[in-house]
C-alpha cells in the first residue's frame, strides 16, 4: 500500500491503537496538514460517539474501512455511527479493503484538487474582465 502512495505522490502515516480517545486525538490532528482519512474504526464503529465527532468535526475526506463485510455479520454491526459522517465505506475484501480505500482517496483528492484549480481560474478570469 505503502508503494502505491508513493508513485502517486501520497505521503501516508499509519496510527493504531486500541484507544478511543488516542484515536479521537490522532483524528483531531489532522488539522494541521493533513489532507484525508483512512479509518478502520473497528469495534468503536458501533459506539463511538467520539470517534463519530472528531470525524465530523476535522471535515476531511474520510474513508471508513473494514476487513470483514460489516452488513453480514450480527445484528448489532449492522449499525455504523461513522458511516454518514464518512465520504465513503470499503467492506468486505480483507486486507485488500485497505488498498482499495487508499484508491478511492486518491480520486477523491485529485478531484478536490481540479475543483480547487477549476475555481481559481474562474475567479482570475472574474477578475481581469
Amino acid at each position: 500500500m505503502k508503494s502505491g502512495a508513493t508513485q502517486s505522490g501520497i505521503e501516508l502515516e499509519f496510527f493504531q491503537s486500541n484507544l478511543e480517545g488516542e484515536i479521537v486525538d490522532k483524528i483531531q490532528e489532522c488539522l494541521d496538514g493533513t489532507d484525508g482519512i483512512l479509518i478502520n474504526p473497528a469495534a468503536y464503529t458501533h459506539s463511538s460517539i467520539a470517534i463519530r465527532d472528531a470525524i465530523r468535526a476535522v471535515n476531511l475526506p474520510t474513508i471508513e474501512v473494514h476487513i470483514s463485510n460489516i452488513a453480514a455479520r450480527e445484528e448489532f454491526r449492522k449499525t455504523s455511527l461513522i458511516t454518514d459522517v464518512s465520504t465513503g465505506v470499503i467492506a468486505g475484501f480483507g486486507p485488500f479493503s485497505y488498498h482499495l480505500a487508499m484508491v478511492g482517496m486518491i480520486q477523491i483528492l485529485n478531484e478536490v484538487k481540479m475543483m480547487k484549480e477549476q475555481q481559481a481560474q474562474a475567479q482570475a478570469q472574474a477578475q481581469n474582465g
